[in-house]
């Protein structure tokens, strides 16, 4: 069997791809190769002609081609599909390893022999780099998945959802799958499923993935009608989550809805109006207490965002 599989999802890459493919390659040794399922979501560039360029440096590439956008999630959900790995790990189109990032990523996992394994990252915009570290202290020891997302009032492992900083055993399933649909925030229930049903894992200081940030055609830099997406997300997280962690679901709901209120301006008016009713109804979900107390706990400024849309408030 092949140990590892790094499922690729793309769409018009064409500035970046190669980084990502020759960073993949860079991984490659002699006693260690990896299988790379790249998933072509519907480009309109030259991101073809790219893949194909590294069928010499990558033996075995899986090209898989949307002839639509479906978007990420839904694109992972192929590759997935696609992958024989004992373990699979992911990689976006504009971002990039270190070398040797991946034989470390395996010997941590078959280390420690838990179910996944969550990693640091480096966050890029334009020259700079910063390394950002997975929120848990405890380095190299397996742990209960269950106990990484409380405490509601700090940051824990559900408030680092990146699929791609971290390695999963493949027989996980459905555990691994992303909700369909979703071109935005399907991160958001995917790590939340993931931290409630599977068994074991462990965080390790390992920071070999570069994410680029701020890029011009992200959909964080877009405001469409897929930003709304979000509250999708979360209702899949509302409907699935038990009692004793709702209060955590909450903040996490709030401050993302907070981030998305900041960046209003981006949405045409008649996308604002659709905005501001789903942003009422998904805080009309909580129960009024979890939700005051979410919204207490924000910084005064970023709680003000929410005011409008709380149930009874000046925008109801």
């Amino acid at each position: 069997m092949i140990t590892l599989s790094v499922v690729v999802p793309v769409r018009d890459g064409e500035p970046y791809l190669a980084d990502a493919l020759t960073s993949l390659a860079r991984n490659r040794t002699r006693d260690f190769e990896t299988e790379v399922v790249v998933v072509d979501d519907g480009s309109v560039d030259a991101t073809p002609d790219v893949i194909e360029d590294f069928r010499q440096d990558l033996p075995g590439l899986t090209v898989a081609r949307n002839p639509v956008p479906v978007g990420l999630a839904d694109a992972r959900n192929v590759g997935l599909k696609l992958a024989s790995g004992r373990y699979v790990t992911f990689l976006d189109g504009d971002d990039w390893l270190a070398p040797g990032y991946l034989p470390r990523l395996v010997a941590a996992i078959e280390g420690l022999g838990c179910d996944f394994v969550r990693v640091d990252h480096v966050q890029v915009e334009g020259r700079r780099r910063e390394t950002h570290r997975a929120p848990q202290a405890r380095r190299g020891v397996v742990l209960d998945p269950r106990e990484a997302i409380l405490p509601a009032g700090q940051k824990t492992m559900v408030d680092y959802p990146y699929a791609w900083a971290g390695i999963y055993r493949r027989e996980l399933g459905d555990l691994i799958a992303f909700p369909g649909g979703l071109h935005t925030a399907e991160d958001r229930p995917w790590i939340w499923r993931l931290h409630r049903r599977a068994r074991s894992f462990a965080v390790v200081s390992l920071a070999g993935l570069f994410y680029r940030r701020g890029l011009p055609a992200s959909l964080t830099q877009i405001g469409d009608e897929r930003q709304l997406h979000f509250f999708d997300a979360y209702d899949i997280v509302l409907d699935e989550v038990e009692p004793q962690f709702l209060p955590k679901a909450a903040r996490n709901l709030c401050a993302l809805l907070a981030h998305h209120v900041e960046l209003g301006d981006r949405y045409t008016p008649e996308l604002r109006a659709r905005f501001d009713d789903r942003a009422r109804a998904a805080l009309a979900r909580l129960p009024r207490p979890v939700l005051d107390e979410s919204v207490a706990s924000m910084e005064p400024e970023r709680g003000a965002l929410l005011a409008p849309y709380l149930p009874g408030g000046a925008g109801a």
